[in-house]
């Protein structure tokens, strides 16, 4: 299934349950914080299976989030993607990144 048909799937399954009519972004916001600490949780553990279910939990809120707010996931990524895309420098082992 392409991202697009299973962010479809994802808004019909969100309006099914009513979170997206009786929800709203701050509460979905608040929701992906908290599949973060699972996420991070999940991590620290070395669960894959955790990983991969937190990543997606993240995503599914961000999802609903955005389709509150009326504005698409994909183009937020584009705009973070237009900011970064010339970026220059490294990570060092330490996680510090330094700009060219």
């Amino acid at each position: 299934m392409s991202y697009t048909q299973l962010e479809i799937e994802i808004l019909r399954w969100a309006e099914a349950r009513k979170i997206i009519p009786n929800s709203n972004p701050q509460s979905q916001f608040l929701k992906a914080c908290s599949e973060m600490g699972e996420l991070a949780d999940a991590l620290n553990k070395k669960d894959m299976d955790g990983i991969k279910d937190g990543v997606g939990d993240v995503l599914v809120c961000l999802i609903n989030m955005c389709a509150l707010l009326d504005i698409n996931l994909t183009d937020c990524l584009q705009l973070a993607y237009n900011e970064i895309k010339d970026r220059k420098g490294t990570l060092l082992p330490n996680g510090v990144f330094v700009k060219e």
